[in-house]
């Protein structure tokens, strides 16, 4: 193989270098400190340019050739607005709707444009450049199945496919992925002593690190991950399908794959669908295996030889690199999973766990590639094998994966979280066993009594009467779901449900480190220990269940690729609105598929202009490099957040803050109604204890009934970034609204909604995750009952004030794994105070405490008025989760 040559000493020092060797971050509000290792020595370093000098990006060059010919950055559209017009016609207007907007007397006659009539806009269109082209190749298949005249069946396949190669080069020289672009692997950490491994990205897996030491010193790995699965075109009429197959590279960060409108995901191919009548009933299964592969062979075939030689590629820096494309990753659900692995569907496509054994949490011997093609060319030579049948391999001789180099097919099937997660082991077994256990209505009617609460999807009508279930309904159902059967349920059975939700909620993490992956995998050895109690109650006969035994593999791929949120079988759904079902309806329905390869050319030429004046504009905006950005002013105020006005933000910490509107909803409210419709009923006595406490001297003025009070609906907590699951600050709300009773509409009255939260007990803030830690000491939950401004007369006090109603302090309930609480009394009457809401650290969801059948009164609404006890539901967020499981 060819060796990328290591650059000169007086090189390496300009070089591009995103991480250092080892780097300490200490960025505020992280929960660690980060340290690298990556290849250090000589001999291994990795993604090293391979020219002595810089290249131009493909941006650069357009600009230049622009530059040289003295046209403007929107030709051929002459100017701006021009330019808005035709990207908003190629995004929103049909051909034939497009030819008779131009034709409007408005539009031809007070316009000069260059293009009347949509022909013409095609072609401006046209001579925009695009990405790699299309090519159609007809396969010819075959069948089994003979004609009335004796001869056999045949048929034509087509197969539309894009050079991958090009593809990769494409995203790789795209100067827009520069900051999100990463060209060698790292090992992270959550600290210089390297104690604890940092796995989220794919360049942080074990995968990339052992690829690398196969290659050459300096070569450059394109971890290639690929995405197929079919999709409905036409919705009312018609069978029409298609199947597209998507390309990213894990060299750009999972931020950017995920988000449709960075076009860091690109369509390479579409598979041919057809019900292969041509083959009698038995073999057609067998003969559609058989054409995936062929068509996916034809797609990737230009893998081979770069995989094994590698090729330069201008990347997105400027630097030309040897790049090695290698197949990582495929996504793709559990049937497509062994359509790939050519195995049935009784057998799993990662390991050869026999179909009885896939309920226990078992190791079995993993799938070798060599071993299933020296099988597959045995059985093809008619040597009959045991091993052939037991592993359940598909008489697939040539399978797609057969030539592509260091390359091992069945390490690369990924996570499902949707499939195999989401809708497989919670929605479509764990709900439905559960329901076996209380009946479908009292699990409706706990659903129903779930409390309301800020960004909380409220099932009103339970569970039974959704027809269309989502990942979002799953999510959301996941939630509250260990409040709904606490109580209803033996602990057994609740420490299983438990386990699996345990198991979900790490899995989806977007950072995983060996602290996680180790509850991940105690979370799972915890359902297997207990999950006989169903087999007892007679809800279950046997576990052998393929998607609960694919989960057993999720700590191996996380250690080998990353965290499994970068490889969603939600991302290539998503992807099928843009590159399937708009193509599919801006064709006439007739040989759809060249017609919307074609209009995906289009689409991708207007997306990459938009792209390139973006870009130019970035660069005029950024200043000289050997220039200063003038300093910013600290003193300007932050943009304003709120539900209604704009809002001034208030540092509780500095990892914590809150805002509130800039003008209060109500203004001078008496006592007495704060009183009567906020609940408010000892706000005077709170308020004169508060003033007390935070006065050095004896107050001159203390409060009264005849007091007035300006008064918010809301404020918004904006908590620390929490690197487990989003590098950005995470915002909630909490209300403190009255019932509204309104005349002549439809909704007469809005009930009262009255937000629960946590506060330091005392004047210093505590941060959650030692409140988690010791949580007797740390805050406690309140009732928020009114938000408001202490009246002038008192004092300038900074921050707006909450009169709260207290609980009591939170207690651990081992039978649930939850903490419960209840209202805290004093006299008889509900313990209140008033605080200051730089005190409130966190939201707080409380689910009401029932025994085996849930009383008929509750309702969303007046659960915390009804309910007695009280669970503090530690999913509500999956900070509130990873801090409590963390610390």
């Amino acid at each position: 193989m060819p060796t990328a040559p290591t650059p000169p000493p007086e090189l390496r020092e300009t070089l591009p270098d995103r991480r250092p060797t080892v780097q300490e971050v200490e960025d505020e509000g992280d929960l660690f400190q980060r340290a690298y290792e990556s290849f250090d020595e000589p001999e291994l370093r990795a993604g090293q340019p391979c020219r002595s000098s810089r290249v131009n990006t493909i941006l650069e060059e357009w600009r230049e050739k622009q530059q040289a010919v003295g046209e403007s950055e929107y030709s051929p559209f002459v100017g701006e607005d021009e330019w808005e017009l035709a990207q908003w016609l190629s995004k929103n207007v049909s051909q034939t709707a497009t030819d008779e907007f131009l034709k409007l007397s408005m539009v031809s006659v007070k316009n000069e444009l260059s293009f009347h009539n949509n022909r013409a806009f095609l072609q401006k269109i046209d001579a925009l450049p695009t990405g790699p082209g299309w090519s159609c190749e007809i396969m010819s298949v075959v069948g089994n199945v003979k004609d009335e005249d004796g001869n056999l069946l045949t048929e034509d396949l087509e197969l539309w496919m894009r050079d991958p190669v090009e593809c990769i080069q494409q995203l790789m020289g795209n100067p827009l992925f520069k900051e999100h672009m990463v060209y060698a692997p790292e090992r992270a950490y959550t600290s210089a002593k390297g104690t604890t491994r940092v796995l989220d990205e794919m360049w942080t897996g074990n995968w990339w690190w052992e690829i690398q030491k196969r290659l050459p010193p300096g070569a450059c790995v394109s971890g290639i991950i690929l995405s197929s699965d079919k999709t409905k075109l036409s919705n009312f009429q018609g069978d029409k399908t298609a199947w597209p197959v998507y390309l990213t590279i894990g060299n750009i960060s999972k931020e950017i794959r995920r988000q449709p409108s960075k076009h860091a995901t690109v369509l390479v191919g579409y598979l041919p669908v057809s019900k292969l009548t041509c083959f009698s009933d038995n073999t057609r299964s067998l003969e559609g295996y058989r054409v995936f592969h062929k068509a996916m062979a034809k797609i990737l075939e230009p893998l081979i030889s770069t995989g094994k030689n590698g090729v330069e590629v201008v990347c997105s820096d400027g630097w030309k690199r040897l790049v090695f494309p290698i197949l990582a990753a495929y996504v793709a659900d559990y049937p497509e999973q062994c359509l790939i692995a050519c195995c049935k569907q009784n057998r799993c496509p990662v390991c050869r766990v026999s179909p009885n054994e896939r309920g226990n949490l078992v190791a079995s011997l993993l799938r070798d590639e060599t071993e299933t093609l020296k099988m597959l060319e045995e059985h093809r030579l008619r040597k009959e094998s045991a091993q052939f049948e037991a592993d359940g391999i598909h008489e697939v001789y040539e399978p797609f994966w057969k030539q592509l180099p260091h390359t091992n097919i069945f390490q690369c099937f990924t996570p499902d979280l949707l499939h195999q997660v989401y809708k497989g082991v919670f929605k479509d077994h764990l709900v439905s066993w559960c329901e076996k256990l209380i009946g479908v209505t009292e699990l409706d009617a706990r659903f129903k009594a779930m409390g309301v609460f800020p960004g909380l999807r409220l099932f009103r009508k339970g569970i039974s009467t959704v027809s269309q279930w989502t990942g979002t309904e799953y999510k959301e159902m996941m939630r509250i779901f260990m409040g709904v059967m606490a109580g209803a349920v033996k602990p057994q059975v609740l420490t299983v449900v438990k386990a699996v939700i345990d198991f979900i909620y790490h899995a989806e993490l977007q950072l995983h480190t060996s602290i996680t992956l180790a509850a991940l995998q105690r979370a799972l050895e915890i359902f297997h220990e207990n999950k006989d109690i169903l087999i007892k109650l007679k809800v279950r006969q046997h576990f052998n269940i393929p998607k609960l035994h694919n989960i057993q593999h999720y700590v191996d791929f996380i250690w080998a690729l990353g965290s499994p949120d970068g490889y969603n079988t939600e991302s290539p759904k998503r992807l099928h609105i843009d590159f399937a079902k708009k193509a599919y309806r801006a064709s006439n329905k007739r040989d759809y598929t060249e017609q919307m390869t074609l209009w995906l050319q289009r689409q991708e030429a207007v997306a990459l202009r938009r792209s390139y004046i973006g870009w130019l504009e970035t660069e005029r905006a950024s200043p000289p490099p050997d220039s200063e950005s003038p300093a910013s002013d600290s003193s300007d105020s932050e943009d304003d957040v709120s539900d209604s006005e704009s809002s001034i933000p208030a540092m509780l910490s500095p990892a914590v803050s809150y805002a509130v509107a800039k003008r209060p909803a109500h203004v001078a409210l008496t006592v007495g109604h704060l009183q009567d419709k906020y609940g408010a009923l000892d706000i005077v006595p709170a308020l004169t204890a508060f003033i007390k406490s935070r006065s050095t001297k004896a107050p001159s003025i203390l409060p009264s009934i005849h007091d007035r009070f300006d008064v918010y609906n809301q404020l918004t907590l904006r908590l620390p970034p929490n690197l487990y699951l989003s590098d950005k600050i995470h915002t909630v709300r909490i209300r403190a609204v009255p019932e509204i009773v309104r005349t002549g509409v439809r909704r007469a009255t809005s009930p009262a909604v009255f937000d629960t939260a946590l506060i330091t007990v005392s004047s210093c803030t505590v941060s959650l995750n030692v409140y988690l830690a010791n949580i007797s000491t740390g805050p406690r939950p309140a009732q928020i009952r009114a938000i408001f401004r202490l009246p002038r007369q008192f004092g300038n006090f900074p921050h707006p004030l909450a009169y709260v109603e207290w609980f009591t302090t939170p207690r651990m309930d081992s039978s649930v794994g939850m903490y419960t609480t209840h209202r805290s009394r004093r006299h008889g009457a509900r313990n209140a105070a008033v605080v200051s809401v730089d005190d409130i650290v966190s939201e707080c969801h409380l689910m009401g405490k029932c025994g085996s059948s849930i009383d008929s009164a509750w309702t969303c609404h007046n659960v915390l008025e009804s309910a007695t006890n009280f669970y503090i539901n530690p999913y509500i967020s999956l900070d509130f989760f990873i801090r409590h499981t963390i610390y």
